[in-house]
């Protein structure tokens, strides 16, 4: 039983982290029981010293996700059994000085009494530095083999499965391209659902793919529409493989079921299923062409049904693994459902190898489809929903176009187009020195027009532009409808571009920046340095902000500008009075910047930050986990680690080849799960990994 001390500290952490309060002042709370029954070990560390490193927020930075994820120190994700913690307890023994214990890094750093990018953690001469340092003692006084013989037993209690199911349905864009696909119809109903969520950046992920009423309601009208549009003018879709000779024709109504039902669903139906479609069949059955108003309802009730809406991840007693593999590939590669070809394959056993696998994803690479599904992707990557949404003030942008919105996408989208399907190296999509420009656009960048439209442009020496960070699209997209917004430009390339969490802003945080007047003109950097300046701000504002002010010389349209240019009424009580006299001040810009944590980090232009990215590992494993959170519909795990790295290596080995990621991806354990489960012996070692291997690359970490 825990004792009332601990008891009242796990307490006390608890009110801290739901009252907002400070965090020195909730790290001072926490500890208080330290050393209470006078025994240290791993249960110590779990029950004293990791609660005040998490309420620290130090699993903030220190995760793979995190601003810290270079130093390789990550922290368990939330929830994780005891054991897991105890391990991670054991495994910070690299950053303990064994003969000096107190100039340890794992107490100097979050103490800040050495240099420290998230500031001081732990407040020196607190009693939540005294758990600390009693942890840091303990380890300083183990040998290696009473170490590694503590690990070891606890590896052996976390190695767990590493499959991981989930429970996807369809997204908007899937929807459409599958029923367009399965009956051809072109009308795209899932326009008008309502609006998906996005989590992790993408709309596909399971834990954000909740259905309400609403959701569910657009379903059913959806599917009546779909049905009666199918048979509107007879069979006019080819829908039934078979001449009927009426309603009673039980061998051409079984067909129609089996071999719609297999399209429809991603896979055989049972005889259960049959008989039970077989029996609406006969009911609705009516005068006239009763076999089309039998074979209406089925395709109603089916589209209806959770076997078409949802994703088929894994059948009963593992029966459909073909099938779920031919499905997972289709919805990848393709965004839509699998084709015959690839139905026959999983029917015919061809999907249970690697080889295969591969064989089959490589094929649908050359098929259009493709083309569309990696579309889909980089525009929910790069948001192109809130390019397109973007508005401007008028009076402050006079050169802006709403119709230049989808152009801008379409200037993204040629240069990802031409760095994927052109085998080229993917790291250009970040330093480029060259765009895809229509007239209207390469106007608005005062260069040539291409002979062309959406014709390669090379950008002119001594441009600071350089691949997407340089393009109008990014630039609009990380802004407001009436200034720029270094916060956002920054908070974008930092979640995006390298994968890493920034926390939300603290509750009640005033977010205000001071007026700009002709009495203290000034730049959005001068505007913004109370963020830097206040310690409730700093901790996040110093990991975006200064990435931020490196674009301030293109404004919010993605215009280059030399100097800021302001028009300010000279009293500040009339900022908001049209009819004031004004003033018009040129100011220079300061575009030094950095990325806080990335070493050799700082640039004045766009073009050298692209450069910085396209060479820096972050970015580049970055490419890796969002096409990974795509591809499975979630978030990647402690355990998918392994698998990213071995994908990261795969990927960096090619020479940066997109589709050469997505082959492996398609081949990869995490993916294919149990599809590729009964044949171990024919996997090769680039995505199976032993257990032994799995324990290595955790210690690793």
């Amino acid at each position: 039983m825990p004792s009332r001390q601990t008891t009242m500290t796990k307490r006390n952490a608890s009110a801290c982290m739901r009252l907002g309060a400070a965090l020195l002042v909730c790290v001072g709370a926490l500890g208080s029981a330290a050393g209470a029954d006078g025994q240290v070990d791993e249960s110590f560390f779990a029950d004293q010293v990791y609660p005040l490193l998490e309420s620290a927020q130090c699993r903030t930075c220190h995760s793979d996700n995190g601003v810290a994820s270079p130093t390789r120190l990550h922290f368990p994700e939330s929830g994780s059994p005891a054991e897991t913690v105890k391990l991670f307890g054991l495994r910070l023994s690299p950053l303990v000085d064994a003969a000096r214990p107190a100039d340890s890094l794992l107490l100097t750093k979050p103490t800040q009494r050495i240099e420290h990018t998230g500031g001081k953690r732990i407040t020196p001469g607190s009693e939540a530095e005294k758990n600390l340092r009693a942890w840091i003692d303990y380890l300083a006084g183990l040998s290696d083999a009473q170490r590694e013989s503590l690990v070891a037993g606890l590896v052996s209690k976390t190695d767990g499965a590493l499959k991981q199911t989930v429970l996807r349905r369809l997204t908007h864009s899937q929807y459409n391209n599958t029923v367009r696909d399965l009956l051809g119809d072109f009308t795209r109903p899932a326009d008008q659902f309502p609006p998906e969520d996005f989590l992790h950046g993408f709309t596909n992920q399971a834990a954000g793919q909740t259905i309400s009423p609403l959701q569910a309601e657009a379903y059913t009208n959806a599917g009546e529409k779909l049905a009666a549009n199918a048979f509107r003018q007879g069979d006019s879709q080819g829908l039934i493989p078979c001449k009927s000779a009426g309603p009673d024709d039980a061998a051409c109504r079984d067909r129609f079921l089996r071999e719609f039902g297999l399209k429809a669903f991603r896979r055989p139906l049972s005889d259960e299923e049959v008989g039970g479609y077989a029996e609406l069949f006969a009911s609705s059955a009516i005068e006239g062409d009763a076999f089309l108003a039998g074979a209406k309802v089925v395709v109603e009730a089916m589209l209806q049904s959770p076997s078409f809406l949802f994703h088929l991840e894994e059948g009963p007693a593992g029966s459909w693994p073909q099938y779920e593999a031919a499905s997972r590939l289709s919805y990848f590669l393709w965004d839509t459902m699998p084709d015959e070809e690839l139905l026959r394959a999983a029917e015919s056993g061809q999907l249970s190898s690697e080889e295969e696998v591969e064989t089959a994803a490589r094929r649908m690479l050359e098929h259009a489809r493709a083309k569309q599904a990696f579309g889909e992707f980089l525009a929910q990557w790069m948001r192109f929903d809130r390019v397109r949404a973007s508005v401007r003030s008028v009076r402050v942008y006079k050169e802006f176009n709403p119709t230049l919105l989808p152009v801008m996408t379409e200037e993204t989208r040629h240069l990802f187009n031409y760095l994927v399907w052109q085998d080229r190296d993917f790291t250009e999509f970040f330093d480029a020195d060259y765009t895809f420009l229509p007239a209207s656009l390469a106007k608005h960048y005062n260069l040539p027009a291409p002979a062309e439209e959406f014709g390669m442009v090379k950008y002119p020496a001594g441009s600071s532009r350089a691949g997407i960070l340089g393009q109008a699209g990014f630039l609009t997209l990380t802004g407001t409808p009436s200034d720029t917004s270094p916060t956002s430009r920054g908070l974008f390339v930092r979640e995006r571009l390298l994968c890493q969490d920034v926390p939300p802003p603290p509750p009640g945080v005033d977010a205000n920046l001071p007026p700009v007047t002709g009495e203290k003109p000034m730049t959005n950097r001068d505007r913004m340095a109370v963020h830097l300046a206040s310690p409730s701000c700093s901790s996040c504002h110093n990991l975006i902000d200064p990435i931020g002010f490196g674009f301030e010389q293109y404004d919010n349209i993605g215009l280059y500008r030399e100097k800021l240019i302001l028009s300010l009424a000279r009293d500040r009580n009339d900022v908001g009075n049209r009819r004031a006299k004004r003033e018009k001040f040129e100011l220079d810009f300061d575009t030094r910047a950095h990325i806080q944590g990335l070493a050799d980090s700082e640039f004045t232009t766009v073009g050298q930050l692209g450069g910085i990215l396209a060479d820096s590992p972050v970015c580049q494993r970055c490419v890796v986990k969002q096409i990974f959170r795509y591809a499975l519909g979630r978030h990647e795990n402690a355990q998918d680690q392994p698998y990213i790295d071995a994908l990261f290596q795969g990927f960096r080995d090619s020479g940066f080849k997109f589709r050469e990621l997505a082959v492996a991806l398609a081949v990869s354990e995490p993916f294919m799960g149990s599809a590729l489960g009964d044949h171990g012996e024919e996997k090769s070692s680039s995505s199976r990994l032993t257990t032994a291997e799995l324990a290595r690359h955790a210690d690793r970490q």
